[in-house]
């Protein structure tokens, strides 16, 4: 079973998946990295250009979910450098203190809320993230043009691609649309008809998402849709 909630962290999000015998849902990608806490070890999934499927089924998993270029001021590494893996905490803090903190979330009565405790005191000291760049998130999340985002922000189209790279793990093209893909995902989960969710996204038409979801997700949107209900059931 799947529950996610707000973060205290500004744009984050808290979550936890519980055991089950059933069908997992890929994770799709959404523009966001995850500091993860899986049964007992701490990785980071960096930035993802296709559907996941974890590799290990049967165990407890607590997540805080950073919004779209937020994390590698958090992390202290380029988000190009993780996309589409999970890597131990321990390769990017060391080991000593990946230890330190597995243990104290592990010892926790609540894993998720402890997790989310040592994020916040982790960003407190980190250098804050570009606010350019959540200006281009904005923008594009709006169905904003990748032109249109970078004259918001004053930038050249290989400023923003250079900057892009390092925030989001990719160009500002995949960017929008990873966004895109999740605005009509969200109003499929709401019960809008494929058709008119691919219109109300962006999408040309109900193709044009499938390919998307071909593209991204490497599934099928009647596919994800069975998988999500039966994940949080």
């Amino acid at each position: 079973m799947y529950e996610e909630w707000p973060s205290k962290l500004d744009g984050a999000v808290v979550w936890s998946r519980t055991p089950s015998t059933g069908a997992v849902c890929p994770v799709l990608p959404d523009g966001c990295m995850d500091l993860l806490w899986a049964g007992g070890r701490l990785l980071v999934a960096g930035p993802d250009t296709h559907g996941y499927v974890p590799e290990v089924r049967g165990i407890r998993y607590a997540g805080v979910r950073f919004a779209p270029g937020t994390a590698p001021a958090f992390l202290g590494v380029p988000a190009h450098e993780l996309r589409d893996l999970r890597v131990e905490l321990a390769d990017l803090w060391g080991g000593a203190e990946a230890r330190r903190l597995a243990e104290r979330i592990g010892g926790a009565p609540d894993p998720a809320a402890e997790l989310e405790a040592v994020a916040q005191g982790r960003a407190a000291a980190a250098v804050p993230p570009d606010p350019l760049l959540s200006e281009v998130v904005r923008h594009l999340d709006a169905g904003g043009t990748v032109a249109g985002a970078a004259d918001a922000v004053g930038l050249g189209a290989r400023q923003l691609h250079r900057r892009s790279l390092n925030a989001f793990g990719y160009g500002p093209k995949t960017l929008a649309r990873v966004l895109r893909l999740q605005r009509a995902l969200a109003l499929v989960r709401k019960g809008v008809p494929y058709a008119e969710a691919a219109l109300r996204a962006g999408c040309a038409d109900q193709a044009h998402l499938a390919r998307e979801m071909r593209d991204l997700a490497g599934i099928t949107l009647g596919t994800y849709e069975a998988l999500a209900a039966e994940e949080i059931a």
